[in-house]
């Protein structure tokens, strides 16, 4: 799995876990052996359910590396699920100003822990939808943020993840559902992509890439992870 030096911002947050694992999976085995930072901002995160994607993971690779497996001794040692867990540097956030301050630090904690690949903020809206009333001072506070995560993409040659919300909009007389935190906010990432359901189906839709063309494609959570739903295709949500 390759990630480039960008940042991106999801509507939904089920698919952070999977990338925290999928970043570790061993070079031997076509990954990049990397670690994952992870900002937890609304306390969602479960180790319950870590373990288990990450021990779909491992027999998915047991599944397609079974001969290279059996010749890895240090890549049978890495392939346990508590190997995984250990390999995610944990961040509980309970305020915007302790965001701030963390995402601050991060420049420190990266040059000592150069194997990082990703970093992930579920969510960064959160608070400051809910603590932060002057709207003007956000959105600056905000985009300072963001050129600071993308100056640490580049430079350590890692993903930053931001998982974004939805809100509803009143417009031509009926509420629509638009990305929270604004017009502003939504344009500072390089690509975003938006996570919805259609009837009941879930579907991933690309909505902006410098590299990628405008594409949609449905997908499944299992007991393993985020895995492919099949060929089936997905139309655009309407999202103001």
């Amino acid at each position: 799995m390759q990630f480039q030096k960008k940042i991106t911002i999801l509507s939904a947050s089920f698919c952070r876990i999977q990338l925290a694992i999928n970043v570790q999976i061993p070079v031997d085995y076509g990954g990049l052996g990397g670690k994952a930072i992870y900002i937890d901002t609304e306390g969602s995160f479960m180790v319950e359910r870590v373990y288990q994607i990450a021990e779909g993971c491992i027999s998915d690779i047991m599944e397609y590396f079974p001969c290279h497996h059996d010749k890895s001794s240090s890549g049978q040692e890495n392939l346990q699920p508590e190997s995984f867990l250990a390999g995610i540097y944990y961040f509980r956030i309970c305020s915007y100003t302790e965001q701030i301050a963390v995402i601050n630090y991060l420049e420190k904690f990266l040059g000592e822990h150069k194997d990082v690949r990703i970093v992930i903020i579920d969510s960064v809206t959160f608070h400051f939808r809910q603590d932060f009333d002057d709207l003007a001072l956000r959105t600056r506070v905000l985009c300072g943020l963001s050129l600071k995560l993308m100056k640490l993409s580049k430079s350590y040659n890692l993903a930053v993840v931001l998982l974004n919300q939805v809100t509803t909009k009143f417009t031509e007389g009926s509420f629509q559902l638009t990305l929270a935190l604004g017009d502003s906010w939504s344009h500072s990432c390089t690509n975003r992509l938006i996570l919805y359901w259609k009837g009941n189906e879930r579907c991933a839709y690309l909505d902006k890439s410098p590299s990628l063309p405008v594409a949609s494609t449905p997908y499944a959570v299992t007991s393993k992870g985020v895995r492919d739903a099949g060929s089936s295709s997905c139309k655009r949500v309407r999202v103001m």
